[in-house]
């Protein structure tokens, strides 16, 4: 955590959890990220494997002569030492090819560990929310009681009908059951919470989480200030022009096996003869020619592979610009309908505060008071499902980008406040 943060941890356990705490929780013990990183280590490992040098190889041949004559041993002793050398650069390109390989899996870990804070966030924006609809449907159902209590007097001493009171009886069902639909949404987001952290629901149990930081907007500038430069930022993008490098030193390493590799073969023979020892050294040299195939199939095979990944790599980049546009144009639209939700609210707000003094002073009656309460509310769910809609389109912009879009700089939207 204090690597993550850049900072000394002072109290542990932590008395309430932020985003970014639990976004490094979630890069520690989500399965995903774990497999990533697994694969990276594979990918690492053979970049070992590609510089390795061929072994020499060490033959013994020890020979017996069942017609030696009297006197002279019949054992002959002799070994050849086979020593392969790696002609035309293959070796190097082999380790490139491995390099890029490891490059990608590392683009994909990073690419992984993106989609983990993506879906935490997009779970931790519908525990807010699903909070927050709480509290305002638990002020519209209380007002809409109410209100019914307040028409049901009135059907007794004659002043109102039974329509009027079974509308508001009815009102009261409905914020009954969507504030029951709120509390539910609210335990299942725990559930997700607990998924996209990578650990048991129960695990959350008490820990207090901070989520001031998701009330923030940027604007569309702020947020995605080059399309370029995220498109040139995307771990997906990167990953994707990795495994085209790595293709091409694939390719540059099948041309390169049309020249064959050598190998040198010293050995030594140790007899006796009649009068002295016989010892006789030889050297050899083998190559394969290349007379009935040159090597053009696995050739073409890997350039057909360059030419694939080629290809993957224009259409990850294609699609990254489509989402990117999107996503831009879709937080661009959040926004406006946020801002018209905020202006709609203030005026309620303005029409609350105008019957409340008037209630004050006496010149209207409770339930006109009690009726615009609930109208107050219904505005709060309204602005309330604008700020969601807007916090996924941030989202969903972030994703495309693949990077936060806030920086620390102040928001140029201000966050509504919620009651």
């Amino acid at each position: 955590m204090e690597r993550g943060l850049h900072r000394p941890v002072t109290t542990w356990p932590l008395p309430s959890w932020s985003f970014a705490q639990l976004t490094l929780a979630a890069d520690y013990y989500n399965d995903d990220l774990a497999v990533a990183r697994a694969g990276l280590e594979a990918a690492e490992a053979a970049v070992i494997t590609a510089g390795a040098r061929p072994n020499p190889t060490l033959a013994l041949s020890p020979s017996y002569d069942t017609d030696a004559e009297s006197g002279i041993s019949p054992w002959t002793l002799g070994f050849t030492l086979d020593i392969p050398i790696e002609t035309a650069g293959k070796r190097g390109y082999r380790i490139a090819a491995a390099r890029h390989l490891a490059n990608a899996a590392r683009l994909q870990v990073a690419s992984a560990a993106w989609q983990v804070r993506s879906r935490l966030r997009d779970s931790l924006v519908q525990r807010q929310a699903a909070e927050r609809r709480v509290r305002v449907l638990s002020r519209e159902l209380a007002a809409a009681n109410q209100a019914a209590r307040l028409l049901a007097h009135r059907l007794r001493v004659g002043e109102a009908s039974a329509t009027e009171l079974a509308l508001v009886r009815i009102a009261a069902d409905k914020s009954a059951l969507q504030l029951q639909e709120a509390r539910d949404q609210a335990g299942r987001t725990q559930l997700a919470i607990a998924a996209a952290l990578g650990v048991p629901p129960n695990a959350l149990d008490g820990i207090r989480m901070t989520l001031a930081g998701l009330d923030a907007f940027p604007s569309p500038t702020q947020a995605a200030p080059s399309r370029q430069q995220a498109l040139l930022d995307r771990p997906d993008i990167l990953a994707a022009l990795a495994h085209y490098q790595a293709s091409d030193a694939a390719l540059r390493l099948e041309i390169a096996r049309q020249y064959p590799d050598l190998d040198l073969g010293p050995g030594f023979s140790h007899g006796y003869t009649v009068r002295d020892l016989d010892n006789s050294l030889t050297l050899g040299v083998s190559l394969t020619l290349p007379l009935f195939n040159s090597h053009r199939g696995p050739i073409a095979e890997a350039e057909a592979r360059r030419r694939e990944a080629a290809a993957r790599f224009n259409a990850v980049q294609a699609d990254a610009a489509a989402q990117v546009d999107a996503a831009l144009g879709g937080y661009e639209a959040a926004l406006e309908k946020l801002d018209s939700a905020n202006r709609l609210l203030a005026e309620e707000h303005r029409r609350m505060s105008s019957v409340q003094t008037r209630f004050d002073a006496g010149e209207i009656d409770r339930l006109t008071l009690v009726q615009t309460q609930s109208e107050l509310a219904t505005g709060e769910l309204a602005r309330l499902q604008s700020f969601e809609e807007a916090q996924r389109a941030l989202g969903a912009l972030e994703d495309s980008m693949q990077r936060p879009a806030l920086t620390g700089r102040q928001p140029a939207v201000p966050a509504p406040q919620m009651r």
